[in-house]
């Protein structure tokens, strides 16, 4: 049974929110005016000048735009240079946990992951690629860690997907059902990548309304 990459991509973000794919640094909004134009009315107080980015996000920038570049040991390294100035920031490890899953290097991915969760426990995108990994040695664990996100995001779509995937390996038939519909349900676009053998028991309710984008969905 086939699974999929479906939390991939480097993150970096300034919220706490999980993530998916790949997020960039809000610049804040313009930082300037247009010059008033005839028999405009004089401007008003001025506005404060955006605070300084820390150099810790700049180069997490960097770092997410030599990823995308596929530039992998130059990211890899300027993560890890984040983390000389900040040893427990959590988007640097998920984003070194990224990179390493990106190259087949498991075992350094979790430990990774795991030092993002030191930091945040609930961190659901470093959660999730854990599970990812996980799953094909250590099914169990995949499905623990898969339902705290569901229990955290009811709507985490893929999450849903893969957590069908992991209890169907288990023989657990009805709850893997359970979850693709879940899935399918919450995401209509992934029904194709539900297994055929549970597919025809899937299906949506053509009166739901469209959901937006959820954690954890497709990217």
């Amino acid at each position: 049974m086939k699974r999929r990459w479906l939390w991939k991509g480097l993150a970096v973000t300034v919220a706490a929110a999980a993530v998916a794919g790949w997020l960039h640094l809000a610049t804040g909004g313009s930082t300037g005016t247009a010059p008033p134009g005839p028999g405009a009315s004089a401007p008003g107080p001025a506005r404060s000048a955006p605070a300084a980015v820390p150099p810790g996000e700049v180069l997490l920038q960097e770092g997410i735009k030599q990823g995308e570049l596929r530039n992998h040991d130059l990211a890899e390294s300027i993560f890890r240079q984040v983390l000389t100035l900040d040893p427990g920031n959590k988007l640097a490890w998920y984003n070194l946990g990224v990179v390493a899953q990106q190259n087949n290097r498991s075992a350094e991915a979790l430990t990774a992951y795991d030092s993002a969760l030191r930091t945040d426990p609930a961190y659901q995108p470093a959660l999730f690629n854990k599970a990812i990994l996980l799953g094909p040695d250590d099914t169990d664990q995949a499905v623990s860690i898969l339902r705290r996100i569901v229990a955290a995001d009811p709507k985490a779509a893929t999450a849903h997907l893969n957590l069908g995937y992991d209890l169907a390996k288990q023989g657990r038939r009805g709850e893997a059902e359970e979850s693709f519909r879940t899935a399918v349900r919450t995401d209509p676009s992934l029904r194709p990548l539900v297994p055929e053998e549970f597919r025809d028991s899937v299906s949506t309710d053509p009166t739901s309304e469209p959901t937006a984008p959820q954690a954890g969905a497709n990217r």
